[in-house]
């Protein structure tokens, strides 16, 4: 990318993980308006049930790390946690349509490996004794290698997991203590050959933009990681934003690379992984070519949630759990409480947690279906969508902050196709697609304290 283009479009963008982006939920939602949100949801799509279970305990703080996440100190927090957690789940549950089915489960964190195995597995069967599961469901956990064995990788599949995300985040072990994290226990490669010769997809995820790493030296991880032919590897781009974790103030003084650097390292690991083969996938994954989300995105059809990419087969109205954890139903998104403390008590008393949410408006809705199909698939076609929303193009473009003046500076910059009847982000410029997406956010507008990370 020209250094120019570096200079002009590095710049704070939401990641749009979700439309509206959490900075715009508000106090002002309550658990009784959950409460009938969530008996609406029974009625709207999609219709499967997507979980989410956070677990905010690590053994050790990651100064990368932007999650809500503390330190593990005593079992008899956790203890209570779980508790409140199965209750919680229970609240929700029984508020749901039985005949719906489950069609993803994601454990995500901090560090949801600090639980014992038996404890994931006793929240999986809660979760799935009322309801059926799609045909091949996707249960899965996102695992800090440091601290598994043998028996606990073993363990995690005959508890019902089936889709494993290793948090590698590098092999090099010097970015590794620069960043406050624990290297493997086992080797890597024992670990995948565990996993696969069990039948588990095993994804590897990676972080650039860390002190210590150059283009080489990540390239040298990239091409390890290649050999052990996972099923997806992900490369998150670092995501500076130390008013969330302080720690990461740690990382400026070991020094950040810049942004012309972190911009060659991701190229330079995309053109490693398109040799040897794996298709790229939205911002930041990468995967084999019969992976179903491949197929997706070739048909224009791939979609996602908090969980992260889907297809539409195994999308669901998210239903979260434990602190911080954001319900993603059709039209309203509901936070819990980040206090672990207040979450405990309130689930006890009977209390949905719930801290914080939003309600969409109809422009909203659209104005999500908009940006979903941009940072999936690169594409909107307008009258495509017109037909599928059941209202006009003219509605469509009026939801949404549509800037002629705005696409035609895209275009001279290469970054985009476009014609009145659909846009293109040019294949070289997707990691750029953050600040198209925005560019039809009218939420964006006078915005003054825009603090979302980079788009590079």
């Amino acid at each position: 990318m020209k250094q120019e283009l570096l200079n002009k479009y590095s710049v704070p963008v939401p990641r749009y993980t979700s439309y509206p982006p959490a900075n715009f939920f508000n106090d002002s939602f309550s658990a009784q308006q959950f409460r009938n949100i969530i008996i609406d949801s029974n009625e709207q799509n999609p219709q499967h049930i997507s979980v989410y279970i956070h677990i905010p305990f690590c053994y050790q703080m990651c100064y990368y790390c932007g999650c809500n996440s503390q330190l593990l100190k005593n079992n008899s927090t956790v203890l209570q946690y779980i508790d409140a957690l199965k209750k919680e789940i229970g609240m929700v549950l029984s508020l749901l349509d039985r005949k719906r089915k489950i069609s993803q489960i994601h454990y995500g964190g901090g560090t949801p490996t600090t639980l014992p195995v038996t404890i994931l597995k006793e929240l999986n069967q809660l979760i799935l004794s009322d309801f059926e599961c799609i045909e091949k469901p996707e249960i899965a956990i996102e695992c800090h290698p440091g601290y598994a064995d043998e028996k606990y990788w073993n363990d995690l599949i005959d508890a019902g997991f089936n889709r494993i995300s290793l948090g590698v985040q590098d092999f090099n072990t010097d970015v590794l203590k620069a960043s406050n994290r624990k290297p493997s226990r086992m080797s890597i490669e024992e670990v995948i050959a565990i996993l696969k010769g069990r039948g588990i997809s095993v994804n590897m995820d990676f972080i650039y933009g860390l002190p210590l790493q150059t283009v080489e030296s990540f390239s040298k991880t990239i091409e390890k990681a290649i050999a052990l032919k996972p099923d997806r590897i992900v490369t998150f781009s670092y995501a500076h934003v130390p008013w969330v974790n302080e720690l990461q103030k740690n990382l400026e003084k070991a020094g950040l690379p810049s942004v012309e650097i972190k911009s060659q390292i991701y190229e330079t690991a995309k053109q490693l992984l398109t040799n040897a083969g794996y298709k790229k996938i939205g911002l930041d994954h990468f995967v084999l070519p019969e992976d179903e989300l491949f197929e997706a995105q070739q048909k224009k059809v791939l979609h996602r949630n908090f969980q992260g990419y889907c297809t539409r087969r195994t999308t669901g109205q998210v239903y979260a759990f434990g602190i911080t954890g954001i319900g993603q139903l059709s039209g309203a998104y509901a936070q819990n409480t980040k206090d672990l403390k207040t979450y405990i008590e309130q689930v006890n008393q009977g209390i949905f947690p719930v801290a914080k949410g939003y309600i969409l408006n109809e422009e909203e809705q659209i104005t999500r279906e908009v940006i979903s199909r941009l940072m999936c698939n690169y594409t909107v076609n307008w009258q495509t969508l017109s037909e599928e929303l059941n209202v006009p193009v003219s509605t469509i473009k009026s939801a949404i902050k549509y800037d002629e003046e705005k696409l035609r500076e895209f275009e001279v910059d290469g970054i985009i196709e476009y014609t009145d009847t659909c846009i293109n982000i040019h294949p070289e410029y997707t990691s750029l697609v953050r600040n198209v997406a925005a560019s039809f956010d009218k939420l964006q507008d006078g915005l003054a304290d825009k603090k979302y990370s980079k788009s590079i």
